[in-house]
């Protein structure tokens, strides 16, 4: 019995130990996309560590996961967020236009009627949402692109987006603030579903990759006027 409570402590204690690795990952990474930890600030463990309410070790994996994330730079000064220039933007959503054309072209093949469901209810959503609240427009076309995504069924794909996501999301809501950007895009969004439903691959990865170039240039358009943010 004594053997059993102390291997069923242990496994609370290990549980507890990753929860808090995680939320320390999880609460660095949000405060970045956010734009409260901003390019250029030195992440420190120690202001970490009392920040975030746990030892330096939670700290420490969590910097060395989001350095693996790309979104933390090792410099003479320590560890700091990166700071993208334009041209890594320009890097990030071309990859990303060949991620998500390959992830529509993948969908069109092993989408489930479930999936079909939710494209067509996020996409539907949108065209109905107020255009003032910037954060929820960036969040509904957040979740329509995941929901591709998820309906590709295909792991390796989604993980690898997601990271881009990442970097992508520092910038969270720019695009679709553009004159026009928001029309646009649901007319874009209604046709790529329709693609993915009927089944062809290449018109879904022909639309994804419109949409995504157009993004990617008005990204660039807005950097050139000093908001890239």
């Amino acid at each position: 019995m004594a053997n059993r409570k102390q291997a069923a402590a242990e496994r609370v204690g290990r549980s507890f130990s990753a929860d808090r690795r995680r939320g320390a990952y999880e609460r660095i990474k949000q405060a970045i996309v956010v734009g409260e930890f901003k390019p250029g600030d030195s992440l420190v463990e120690s202001a970490l560590a009392e920040w975030c309410e746990v030892s330096r070790t939670p700290i420490r994996e969590a910097l060395t996961r989001l350095e693996q994330d790309g979104i933390v730079v090792r410099t003479d000064r320590g560890l700091v967020v990166r700071d993208d220039s334009p041209e890594d933007v320009l890097d990030l959503y071309e990859t990303r236009i060949v991620l998500e054309a390959s992830a529509a072209r993948v969908a069109s093949e092993r989408r489930s009627f479930h999936d079909l469901l939710q494209m067509h209810e996020l996409a539907d959503r949108m065209k109905t949402m107020e255009t003032g609240d910037l954060e929820a427009m960036a969040a509904a076309n957040d979740s329509f692109h995941r929901a591709i995504w998820r309906a590709s069924h295909n792991r390796s794909l989604v993980d690898l987006l997601d990271r881009l996501s990442l970097h992508l999301g520092r910038y969270p809501a720019t695009t679709l603030s553009f004159p026009g950007r928001w029309g646009r895009a649901n007319e874009q969004h209604t046709a790529l579903v329709e693609a993915i439903e009927s089944r062809n691959g290449d018109l879904a990865a022909s639309l994804a990759t419109e949409h995504f170039t157009e993004s990617r240039d008005i990204r660039l358009k807005l950097w050139t006027r000093g908001t890239p943010s």
